[in-house]
């Protein structure tokens, strides 16, 4: 069975079509990667999934079951969400953060139990932050910031996570550990990237998409050729093989397409 699955989704804002007949799928355990140029629906199709945006047509199935049939207090509990950018008007402890997880889980007018405690202590230690605990959010660099919100999410406990551009606008080091950290949780990853080569090297499937299509879909060896990423992207690259067969893209300044 599948964790999610996504069947014919369509979705249209006015008479604008957005997305069209998109199809997708993620096992337990795997980590698969929505790539495509910007405005091709990646996000909006994340948002449609997560239940911000309702779809026009198509089916999103979460373990088997249609998700209009499954409560919203449900599927939170299951299904957690990492975004792009988290501005916070409230100077808020790292702590109370990535405690906001542990909401969907909570009963009796937000009552922390122990349980909760465990598992925001969890949530710190896998995302190596256990140290900052105590520190503001506000006074935290991006990259700190961006790690406490993806403590939050694994605070959920969730069986499915999605990751919506996780690594924008951060240095290389804190790109890799998010990854790292996301790839080693043993759960269903969907992912929206904007890096080629951070798809290639921790993907194990890649949904390509454009002007809210679905233009491929496979493993990073069969999706990522110099042909693929001309069409999709309009540019001209070499893709390499680079640790364990994944592909390595490189471009070259002089070989723009137009």
């Amino acid at each position: 069975m599948q964790d999610l699955e996504v069947k014919n989704l369509s979705f249209s804002l006015g008479k604008k079509e957005i997305l069209q007949e998109i199809s997708l799928s993620v096992k337990r355990g795997e980590f698969v990667g929505i790539i495509g140029p910007n405005g091709s629906g990646k996000s909006t199709l994340l948002k449609n999934i997560y239940r911000v945006l309702q779809p026009r047509a198509g089916e999103i199935l979460l373990w088997g079951r249609p998700m209009q049939e499954i409560p919203l207090a449900e599927s939170a509990r299951q299904m957690a969400v990492m975004g792009q950018f988290h501005k916070v008007n409230f100077d808020f402890t790292v702590e109370d953060m990535v405690m906001m997880g542990r909401i969907p889980h909570q009963k009796g007018h937000g009552r922390i139990s122990a349980q909760d405690r465990q598992a925001v202590e969890r949530a710190l230690s896998q995302a190596g932050i256990e140290n900052m605990a105590k520190r503001r959010f506000a006074s935290l660099s991006g990259g700190e910031q961006q790690r406490v919100v993806l403590a939050r999410a694994l605070a959920q406990a969730p069986r499915l996570l999605l990751l919506d551009e996780p690594t924008n606008h951060l240095d290389i080091r804190y790109q890799m550990q998010i990854m790292e950290i996301a790839a080693g949780l043993g759960v269903g990853v969907l992912a929206v990237l904007h890096d080629l080569n951070l798809a290639a090297m921790y993907c194990q499937r890649l949904y390509v998409l454009k002007s809210g299509r679905l233009m491929a879909a496979g493993s990073p060896r069969e999706i990522l050729t110099p042909d693929l990423i001309r069409d999709v992207y309009g540019v001209h690259c070499e893709v390499l093989t680079g640790r364990e067969g994944r592909p390595v893209i490189v471009y070259g300044r002089e070989k723009m397409a137009v």
